[in-house]
């Protein structure tokens, strides 16, 4: 490994094998059922020094990769309100009536935002990969191989000022949105104490350029030859990187 690259094809310490996060200061206990861990009351919160500010936090977007042509064509991706047909659409039509109704204190519904996660291990993402049983998933999502995924991974710098975010799931009743700086960064920090960075959300209203990209993410040498087969052929110029923990169960 030389400079900041490391030998998956990562820049700027985007790896969590070879530039791994801080250790969390207690262990993860997660109950069977879907509601989040919480941390014991009175417990010290894990430290978040060695945490990336809040401007260089990595967010993720997934999308299959027979919608990344599109994506490519319109130059960003784009809220699914206006998305009229993806050529794969993970969400279940309960999903997106959720997602349609639910709406921030702006009165913007929630699909009119771009979603990213804090981490690449995501309640989402993991639900999706490892069969999509959930209600809000389609049924083309639960057909979908994980491996026929991708990753898209920038940070909040990139995402810019109108970054909105969501304590959890943007369309429940319960989460809450930092929209502020000062607000966004106190709520990162209580989900990173809290270990609860894999529910949260970041949003973006509208699109998101996609010049503003890092990285894609693939798990197969394949993916990566079709990914970037696209990207020339659009004239990108990111990254693409093989990263097979992803998309392992």
């Amino acid at each position: 490994m030389s400079g900041t690259e490391c030998i998956h094809g990562f820049e700027n310490q985007l790896c969590d094998s070879c530039f791994p996060k801080a250790a969390p200061a207690k262990p993860v206990t997660r109950a069977a059922s879907t509601s989040r861990a919480k941390r014991v009351p009175g417990a010290p919160r894990a430290s978040s020094t060695k945490m990336p500010a809040l401007a260089d936090q990595r967010v993720y977007h997934v999308t299959h990769i027979s919608n990344l042509e599109n994506i490519l064509l319109a130059g960003q991706l784009v809220a699914a309100a206006q998305i009229e047909s993806p050529i794969l659409d993970v969400s279940s039509p309960l999903t997106r009536e959720m997602r349609g109704t639910a709406s921030l204190s702006t009165g913007e519904a929630i699909d009119r935002y771009v979603p990213f996660s804090l981490v690449p291990e995501s309640s989402a993402w993991r639900e999706l990969r490892d069969g999509a049983p959930e209600p809000r998933w389609s049924d083309a999502a639960r057909t979908a191989s994980s491996s026929d995924f991708i990753f898209l991974v920038t940070t909040i710098r990139a995402l810019g000022n109108d970054a909105v975010l969501a304590d959890g799931d943007a369309a429940a009743g319960q989460t809450r949105f930092a929209t502020d700086e000062a607000t966004m960064t106190r709520m990162l920090g209580n989900l990173r104490a809290d270990e609860l960075t894999e529910d949260a959300e970041v949003l973006i209203h509208g699109s998101f350029a996609f010049d503003e990209v890092q990285l894609v993410g693939v798990a197969s040498d394949k993916a990566r030859d079709r990914v970037k087969e696209l990207l020339d052929a659009a004239s990108f110029a990111t990254k693409v990187a093989v990263y097979p923990p992803w998309f392992i169960q």
